[in-house]
């Protein structure tokens, strides 16, 4: 070989390695931007718009996918990111049925998933689908302790549940059931309804009819309002809670002056501006916040675009770790991001401090939640 030759090979060998080391990370994304969960999942959507676009050197590409609030459009955008695109990462769905949906698929594609919905179903009980799939948002027990706890603080002995009749409705009952059970409070109705319901009355008239100290309705984004609306609509005296799937601006925009007094707990993110500087949670949460409002404008943030952003961190600590053990687009660089995310620890995000296990895909601890009363149409952080 001629040192012409010699000299040529040697700049192809140079230009193929440094296609290697400059090959993107595909992350693809769905979440549910129309539909029911638009509320909740046009933050997401927001958010992934800010999401570092270079880690450890690598670029990084977000594909954004929307699955209308429709598990199977999300299991079909799922398909195509994992069989078309050959992404590394999947984030999302928005809603429960639409992740629960999406587990068989990850584990299919060996390709690891981070839900942005709620429910510890996803994530729980441990095997080998599940596996492959983490969660951002906090576990609905960690969630209905905190009610519960600030239930018994109130005394109230008895409560009625309005929740959706999907797979979020479920997990609130069965997680709700047993804390309310600890603390002595009795569960007298356990209504249901659909998020694309125009009408509730019935639900609502017979939850009265067992003359409740409280109600909780287990529902998400703006369909929540509807059964507070018409619990008020119907003369009811007691006290309302929600769950944390309701704490963005869209709910109060829809609730109005419905939601005033209403109780729920949410991340600390809702809160940012109101928590002691002691809070851990509180400088992480305020980053987001300020990245956020940059650029959307002031008081846009919201708690579910937090999901999101969590979900960026995760990967941003991961990602360095994966790629010395392979490639993206490899199922070794897959493996190794599954193994990375897994093992995060001491994680400050907008939501909490993430410390993963084997045994645990959420990783958030009580410092993931606070109390918040809605006050004059606004959130306002309380004690328990």
């Amino acid at each position: 070989m001629t040192l012409a030759l010699r000299l040529s090979a040697a700049a192809l060998i140079a230009a193929l390695a440094s296609t290697q080391v400059l090959a993107d990370v595909k992350v693809g994304v769905t979440v549910s931007a129309t539909g029911p969960a638009a509320s909740l999942g046009i933050p997401e959507k927001n958010t992934i718009g800010l999401l570092p676009k270079e880690i450890a050197g690598q670029k990084m590409q977000y594909i954004v996918l929307d699955d209308a609030t429709d598990s199977t459009q999300a299991v079909k955008n799922a398909r195509k990111l994992t069989s078309e695109d050959k992404v590394d990462a999947l984030i999302g769905s928005t809603v429960v049925p639409n992740s629960l949906a999406m587990i068989d698929i990850a584990a299919e594609a060996s390709t690891p998933m981070i839900s942005m919905a709620a429910a510890a179903t996803i994530v729980e009980p441990m095997d080998a689908k599940r596996a492959w799939v983490f969660k951002t948002p906090q576990n609905d027990i960690l969630m209905a302790t905190a009610i519960a706890q600030h239930m018994s603080n109130r005394n109230v002995k008895t409560v009625a549940f309005i929740g959706f009749s999907d797979a979020y409705g479920e997990s609130w009952f069965k997680e709700f059931s047993k804390a309310a059970d600890i603390k002595k409070i009795k569960v007298v109705a356990n209504e249901r309804f659909a998020r694309n319901d125009a009408s509730v009355t019935g639900q609502v008239l017979k939850a009265m009819s067992q003359n409740p100290d409280a109600v909780l309705i287990a529902g998400a984004g703006t369909p929540a309002a509807l059964p507070q609306k018409t619990l008020k609509e119907r003369g009811y005296k007691g006290t309302i809670y929600q769950t944390h799937g309701v704490a963005n601006n869209d709910f109060l925009r829809v609730c109005g002056k419905d939601c005033e007094g209403t109780f729920l707990p949410a991340g600390p993110l809702l809160v940012a501006e109101q928590l002691p500087d002691s809070n851990p949670v509180k400088s992480a949460a305020l980053t987001y916040k300020k990245a956020y409002e940059g650029a959307y404008g002031a008081g846009s943030v919201s708690t579910f675009g937090g999901h999101a952003w969590d979900a960026g961190l995760i990967l941003r600590r991961a990602i360095p770790i994966a790629l010395k053990k392979g490639q993206p687009g490899t199922p070794a660089f897959r493996e190794a991001l599954r193994a990375a995310i897994e093992g995060t620890k001491d994680l400050p995000v907008s939501h909490g401090i993430v410390n993963m296990s084997a045994n645990d895909h959420s990783g958030l601890d009580q410092r993931a939640r606070v109390m918040v009363e809605i006050v004059g149409g606004k959130w306002k952080l309380v004690s328990n």
